[in-house]
């Protein structure tokens, strides 16, 4: 079994940016986690509620009542729906958690979130022995929750399973004014839907909301200073926490960042220009491999997949398996391919799978698919991100409707990044019809007033570009540079001594990683 990875992450309000955790599938963790009875619940002193608020007493001084689920511990955590009215209606946040396996020499709890928007921390947690070195596993209790509107906790609900098909296998790169029509049509067809069916919690889920919860659950745990990993989009989450708790904070790892000054073309163009790097790392791997079905060169495996998917426009592949979706569509194929780009250990993967959809057949291209969209072979879906990455990021980036500007946006963005520039341009159109009004704004994080922060940057990442991991890093009044030479997205764990021993130390020792080390 390969170790766990982050889920794939954020923001440019994509589907290309979201993807269900991968590398476990056909995997079991409840026995790998063990069958051990859940504690008694502990009680701890009650918290205060941070300065400046008012009506949170009775969340922060609430206990946690753990229970036994499937070798873990779980336990649901009440938060109100809007802080700014906290004596109205409440939600339940799933939590979950491991823990630590040398008890007596416990130092805490490690809250961890995978990215997304929309990744279950509950089953990122699940699989603790994977995500953290041994070492953080016998002196941490691993926590992970669902933020809200994700999976367990008061999910965002905005379209049916085959609505929700046709939405991803939909013409992601339109050509001409009918195509765009119908684009814009099918964008704001998702934001109505969400607008009729996901419910009052949709003005609710931000990330400065989530990251309120997770103060809210620090107490809960009984933490005076909260310790946390965030990978992708969990850095966005964990960055937007430090600003509003930096006397809160602990002993944090942002790894694959989001900087929250990011602009939503920012991130569209920096994800389409590190999806170019990445994939023609692959190309080269492809090539190297000596029997590329896609030509002898990395240009020429470049010019050809861009053939072929201009090819899967025009005819879509025909393939096996789940006949809700009877053909392999640009926008399926397109998901296929970047999930292999968040792991090198995918790249033999994809390769096959291109050799068959070269010969006419989309099936196992259509399996990578799938998993990036933590959609089951039967055609049903395993979790929402698919749907909440959008809630999300449409509360915290504001976004045009206009076509014609992101018709001129895809037109530039392609001339830097052939292959995934009209993609990712066109992919946040969804939230310039959004039925609610952003909450927030781009925004440099400096977390004045918190300890150093430990940030991680891979230099070939797909989703999250190195050079965002520097400029939250150069923004941060105290931070701790790790750059990782290397392709995938994400570090931590990725079977890298350097970064994992780095990490740890911090974790365990509280010894700051030197800033600028460079694995």
């Amino acid at each position: 079994m390969r170790k766990h990875r982050a889920r794939r992450i954020i923001l440019g309000v994509t589907a290309i940016t979201a993807v269900a955790i991968a590398g476990l599938a056909g995997c079991s963790l409840v026995d790998d986690l063990g069958g051990q009875s859940a504690r008694p619940s502990v009680s701890v002193s009650p918290q205060s509620p941070p300065a400046g608020t008012q009506g949170l007493d009775r969340f922060y001084a609430q206990q946690l009542e753990w229970s036994e689920c499937s070798g873990a511990e779980c336990a649901q955590l009440t938060v109100p729906v809007d802080y700014a009215h906290p004596e109205g209606s409440t939600i339940e946040i799933s939590v979950l958690r491991v823990p630590a396996k040398k008890s007596s020499q416990r130092l805490g709890s490690l809250v961890v979130n995978p990215g997304g928007p929309g990744g279950s921390g509950v089953d990122y947690a699940r699989a603790a022995d994977f995500i953290v070195g041994p070492g953080v596993r016998d002196h941490y209790d691993v926590v992970g929750f669902d933020p809200r509107g994700v999976g367990r906790s008061a999910p965002i609900d905005c379209l049916s399973d085959a609505q929700l098909d046709t939405f991803l296998g939909s013409d992601p790169t339109p050509d001409d004014p009918a195509e765009e029509r119908t684009f814009a049509q099918g964008s704001a067809d998702f934001a109505a839907s969400c607008a009729k069916n996901a419910g009052p919690l949709l003005p609710h889920v931000s990330t400065e909301d989530a990251a309120r919860d997770m103060d809210v659950l620090r107490a809960a745990l009984g933490e005076q200073k909260l310790t946390y990993l965030g990978k992708s989009y969990g850095t966005f989450l964990g960055a937007t926490y430090a600003d509003l708790f930096p006397t809160n904070v602990g002993r944090f790892v942002l790894d694959g960042v989001v900087a929250p000054d990011l602009t939503s073309e920012e991130i569209n163009l920096g994800q389409a220009k590190g999806f170019e790097l990445a994939t023609r790392s692959w190309a080269k791997y492809c090539v190297t491999e000596g029997d590329c079905p896609l030509g002898d060169s990395v240009d020429s495996v470049m010019t050809n997949l861009r053939g072929f998917l201009a090819d899967v426009d025009a005819t879509p592949l025909p393939k096996t398996g789940d006949g809700s979706v009877p053909k392999l569509t640009e926008g399926w194929a397109s998901l296929g391919i970047a999930a292999a780009m968040y792991d090198q250990g995918a790249w033999r993967t994809l390769v096959d799978a291109m050799r068959d959809a070269v010969q006419g057949d989309g099936t196992a291209l259509m399996q990578l698919a799938d998993q990036y969209a933590d959609r089951n072979p039967n055609g049903g879906y395993a979790g929402n991100i698919m749907e909440v990455i959008y809630a999300v990021n449409c509360l915290d980036k504001p976004e045009s409707d206009s076509v014609p500007e992101h018709e001129a946006l895809a037109d530039a963005a392609a001339k830097q990044a052939p292959t995934w520039g009209r993609y990712l341009a066109w992919s946040s159109l969804v939230c310039g019809y959004w039925p609610v009004k952003p909450t927030g704004t781009p925004h440099e994080v400096t977390a004045e007033g918190a300890p150093p922060i430990v940030v991680i940057g891979t230099t070939r990442d797909p989703a999250t570009p190195y050079e965002w991991s520097v400029r939250l890093h150069d923004q941060l009044a105290k931070a701790s540079l790790i750059s990782f030479n290397g392709d995938g997205h994400t570090a931590y764990t990725r079977s890298n001594s350097c970064v994992d021993d780095a990490v740890d130390a911090w974790y365990l020792k509280g010894t700051l990683p030197k800033d600028g080390l460079r694995c």
